[in-house]
């Protein structure tokens, strides 16, 4: 059964969740369980969300007890969704139709929304995994979205840093980020009414590439208007970092956000910004980014690559 167990040397807890051993690893066309022909979903669906058949999290834990004082083991309540983005096994996001894209964004608002009304919630988090360097096993165009019974400890790093900046300056960080970035120009990829895309002046990935709300903390907040621009601007950069080494390009694609259900983090609209955040582990056609021991065992990140000169390859394909 899925649990939580408290890491106190961080204040916060790894998810164990045995079950997920037994998933579909890198199954073909002819086996694949998110496939129409499969017999696992409708078969006439184009975007579609359902529950996670191995979930990290449970909506009906079981309250564990741990028999030594020192550990301290959690519920792990929370909900996990799989999000297929289309019945076509090859499709790539940018081959959908941009209404189609906008379901899925869509979509992660109905979950957002749905989730939130649950108090035992606090983060929901839409996000995908792509490609076999990132350990996805299953090929078939899709996402997931978990929402989590507590705060996870990088999103609360960045809300409480936004809020020390707020309270220092008086001022939203994302906002001063998407002027200073705007200003520059060097990093930047494109620039919508709604968003602001670029590769921030100190990401660790050499194409991390950032799509930024500008006035925006929250999927329930978006409008007709942000849905239809980053649908668009999701296409166009997936599209481009497959162009740029000629292969389809690994990412993580991570959607941050408030918080739902946190009083301390009411106010957060007022100095946090909707934002994704892409892991981009290539750094050439065939070499990888490693996230090595200075990165995981410090968090002291290294980039081997300048990111202006990678905003600009980025950019030329737009």
């Amino acid at each position: 059964m899925p649990h939580l167990r408290y890491n106190p040397l961080l204040d916060t807890y790894t998810m164990v969740a045995a079950n997920r051993q037994n998933r579909p690893h890198l199954p073909g066309k002819d086996t694949c369980p998110f496939c129409p022909d499969s017999g696992k979903v409708d078969p006439d669906y184009d975007v579609i969300s359902y529950p996670n058949d191995f979930p990290v999290l449970s909506n009906s834990p079981r309250k564990l007890q741990e028999d030594n004082g020192f550990f301290q083991a959690e519920e792990a309540y929370g909900r996990c969704e799989v999000i297929l983005y289309s019945s076509n096994h090859q499709a790539k996001i940018y081959d959908l139709q941009d209404e189609q894209v906008e379901k899925i964004v869509r979509i992660w608002m109905d979950k957002n929304k749905e989730f939130g009304q649950d108090p035992k919630i606090k983060y929901v988090y839409p996000f995908e995994n792509r490609g076999k360097e990132v350990g996805v096993t299953i090929s078939h165009p899709h996402g997931q979205l978990y929402a989590y019974g507590w705060l996870p400890l990088k999103l609360k790093t960045e809300l409480d840093n936004a809020k020390k900046y707020r309270m220092e300056k008086g001022r939203n960080l994302f906002d001063d980020m998407n002027r200073a970035e705007c200003l520059d120009g060097r990093r930047i990829i494109t620039e919508t009414e709604r968003f602001a895309c670029y590769i921030p002046y100190f990401t660790d990935y050499p194409f991390g590439v950032f799509i930024v709300s500008k006035d925006k903390a929250n999927l329930s907040a978006f409008e007709a208007t942000d849905v239809r621009e980053l649908a668009v601007l999701i296409k166009q950069v997936v599209r481009a970092f497959d162009q740029l080494f000629d292969r389809e390009f690994p990412y993580m694609m991570a959607i941050h956000q408030t918080p739902v259900n946190l009083p301390e983090y009411a106010d957060s609209a007022d100095y946090y910004r909707f934002h994704i955040e892409f892991y981009t582990p290539l750094r050439d056609k065939d070499k990888i980014k490693w996230y090595a021991s200075s990165e995981m065992g410090a968090w002291a990140a290294a980039n081997t690559l300048s990111v202006e000169d990678c905003a600009a390859k980025l950019r030329k394909l737009f």
